[in-house]
């Protein structure tokens, strides 16, 4: 199960409306429980168990805060509306270099093409180095080096054109 159809199905569980979903797999076990409208939170529980023989895969709990992130979008979306958004695929630290000692992937202004590292999250020690999907020009990077991120939160705005 890749981390798409894992994002797919925490979004899937979340429009539902079900309290709790629990799915096992060979190598992988994952619980979502959302909360109840009184809490408006949601919780999601992650847990990949990884033979020794395959190389370790991007796996995090994945807690989400929609709250905070919706009141925060509306005001950005309405002046960048042009722009597209790159969130993070995945909760962790961001950063903006591939080690401390060397340049930055992007600055703004930035010429980017699809499949072009534009930053690293930290996730339970594993470094995933994250990808455009697409091709322009950064326009903004909407997180600070070193900063913790949550899941689907805007990381750049790009300018396709």
């Amino acid at each position: 199960m890749d981390l798409k159809e894992i994002q797919s199905l925490i979004k899937f569980v979340a429009k539902s409306g079900a309290s709790e979903v629990s799915l096992e797999m060979e190598d992988v076990k994952i619980t979502i429980k959302t909360a109840s409208d009184e809490k408006k939170g949601e919780t999601t529980t992650f847990v990949q168990q990884i033979p020794m023989a395959q190389a370790p895969a991007a796996a995090a709990p994945a807690p989400s805060a929609p709250a905070a992130t919706e009141a925060a979008a509306p005001a950005a979306q309405e002046d960048d509306s042009k722009y597209i958004t790159i969130k993070s695929p995945i909760i962790g630290t961001f950063y903006r270099k591939p080690s401390p000692d060397k340049p930055v992937f992007v600055e703004v202004g930035s010429t980017i093409s699809q499949g072009d590292v534009l930053c690293v999250i930290e996730a339970m020690k594993l470094f995933n180095e994250i990808e455009s999907e697409v091709s322009g020009k950064i326009v903004k990077v909407l997180v600070d080096d070193s900063s913790p991120v949550e899941f689907d939160q805007p990381l750049f705005l790009v300018d396709p054109s």
